[in-house]
């Protein structure tokens, strides 16, 4: 009876932590709307591992898009055609130097990115990424207000499943953080950051150096950004779902393992906030659909089931072509608590044919490298 009082007191907490994040959306800022007018600002960096099927679209919106002065394309010893194809479109093509110990590929090659732009704005965008016209405009508009932004994307998803489990794991991330684009930036350990599309002056960048300083972290860009928040940098993730489309996987099984791998943020948050959050999980999403399949749900549950459909419909406009997988999300949300929490016990360092080894300094980023850039 104690066990049972102790656990309905811990759902009732973790529900109104929830319902306190949900109601942030009410303040949260207006979607990026585009900017046309701004001609050559901006350095467009994309680090690319065998992206010849994806990096197309990226690159030919990119260059067609007056505010772009050049797009560069680092080749991360691609075994594919990557370098042909971006060449060919028109992309100036870097050839990364050989991996360093202690490095994360995607940081080394950002960072040999950085340094052949020319650009005073750089923005860098993963080669899934599907700009939209205006995009990059909005960017540089925005960072007249922040120091680092990026951009929340509204997502592909190809089949009902995929899109199911998609939506169980984004809800996640709004339940641990709330909505993006809030009115009040979050705490530097609490900053979110979308690395599939970033923008930045590129001076202070190479002044801080903070791609040397996030270089073993899997989860580079929450890394990034907490990082440079903790410097006094104003951080913002910002919801551009009419400028920017992302397709990011292409199977229900894809979504399961690359994003379950990433979405726990293991390798950037403390041992107490990863508690709360896997609490947080369980609790408010997991527990009622679990109690509602055994025919024993509370009232809490059923409160809790209906926020969750509410969010379901709220979700929407994440999504390119909403279908009815975002309705069955809920259904998965069992499941999607185990893989946050197997994720966040067991992190995988492995990725696109690498492994790497663990970090050994926790989630503290190193301090700048003051000669860097130069």
């Amino acid at each position: 009876m104690k066990w049972t009082t102790a656990l309905g007191l811990a759902q009732a907490a973790a529900a109104v932590t929830v319902g306190a994040r949900l109601a942030r959306g009410r303040r949260r800022r207006p979607p990026l709307a585009p900017v046309h007018h701004v001609t050559g600002a901006v350095s467009v960096v994309v680090p690319a591992r065998n992206e010849e099927l994806r990096i197309a679209p990226c690159l030919s919106v990119a260059l067609a898009d007056p505010a772009v002065a050049e797009v560069i394309v680092v080749d991360d010893e691609s075994t594919d055609a990557t370098a042909r194809v971006a060449a060919g479109l028109g992309a100036k093509v870097v050839r990364a130097e050989p991996l360093p110990p202690g490095w994360v590929g995607k940081q080394w090659a950002l960072r040999q990115g950085l340094a052949a732009a020319g650009g005073q704005v750089i923005v860098t965008l993963d080669a899934d990424a599907r700009p939209r016209p205006g995009l990059f405009g909005a960017l540089v508009a925005a960072l007249d207000e922040f120091d680092l932004v990026s951009a929340g994307p509204r997502f592909v998803c190809d089949g009902t499943a995929e899109q199911a489990l998609h939506a169980s794991f984004l809800a996640t991330l709004v339940y641990r953080f709330g909505p993006i684009g809030p009115a009040c930036p979050p705490s530097p350990r609490r900053a979110l950051a979308n690395g599939q599309c970033m923008a930045f002056r590129r001076a202070p960048m190479l002044e801080a150096d903070a791609f040397s300083r996030v270089r073993g972290h899997m989860t580079d860009d929450v890394a990034l950004a907490r990082t440079l928040a903790a410097d006094g940098w104003r951080t913002a993730l910002l919801d551009a779902g009419d400028l920017l489309h992302v397709d990011m996987h292409e199977s229900f099984g894809e979504v399961w393992r690359e994003w379950g791998r990433s979405l726990p943020l293991a390798d950037v948050t403390g041992p107490a906030w990863k508690a709360a959050d896997l609490s947080v999980v369980w609790l408010t999403t997991a527990l009622p659909v679990l109690r509602l399949l055994t025919g024993r749900p509370t009232r809490l549950d059923l409160g809790l089931l209906a926020m969750r459909l509410l969010l379901t419909c709220a979700l929407r406009g994440s999504y390119v072509r909403p279908g009815p997988g975002l309705a069955l999300s809920p259904l998965l949300d069992l499941a999607t608590a185990v893989r946050l929490t197997q994720g966040t016990l067991r992190p995988v360092r492995t990725w696109r044919g690498r492994t790497y080894p663990r970090l050994t300094s926790g989630a503290r980023p190193a301090p700048p490298d003051r000669s860097a850039g130069r």
